[in-house]
């Protein structure tokens, strides 16, 4: 596998936001890094709340700017959705026990994955605002990502 395939997404509205929720949610593994970037009101945590809908959770998603980390536990899956922007220092990461997530039933959203320096991941979400909507741009990093990209029907 070349590790570099890319999808571009157009997201005119929330229904095409829900949508791509919707085919990545399910997704979903163990394991699996979503990273979402974006400049602030890009669109981040609610293509979070989109995908944790799409994999199956059916209760209201908060943000988690302040608290860093919610975790969502769906019947075979937790899933953590982590937003790092705040995060002031990458050490800030074992203070919160990022290390205990990682066990093997989780899987991840993660919002400013580059503050958190050293969190690899599958898939790459970059999404920007246009003047139609927002724009999703979804690169794949590992084998596991491409797997990903290449089953999603459109």
């Amino acid at each position: 596998m070349s590790q570099s395939l890319s999808l571009n997404w157009r997201l005119a509205d929330q229904a095409q936001t829900t949508h791509l929720g919707a085919v990545l949610g399910p997704k979903l593994q163990a394991g699996d890094r979503i990273l979402l970037r974006g400049d602030l009101g890009a669109g981040k945590t609610a293509l979070a709340a989109a995908i944790l809908a799409g994999r199956g959770y059916a209760g209201a998603v908060k943000s988690p700017t302040y608290t860093l980390v919610e975790e969502y536990a769906l019947e075979d899956l937790r899933i953590v959705h982590a937003d790092l922007y705040r995060l002031r220092d990458c050490a800030e990461l074992d203070a919160i026990g990022w290390r205990d997530y990682d066990d093997g039933h989780t899987a991840f959203l993660i919002e400013w994955p580059e503050r958190g320096g050293v969190l690899g991941g599958d898939i790459d979400v970059s999404l920007s605002v246009t003047d139609d909507g927002r724009q999703a741009r979804l690169r794949s990093l590992s084998p596991r990502g491409e797997e990903i990209l290449r089953s999603l029907d459109r």
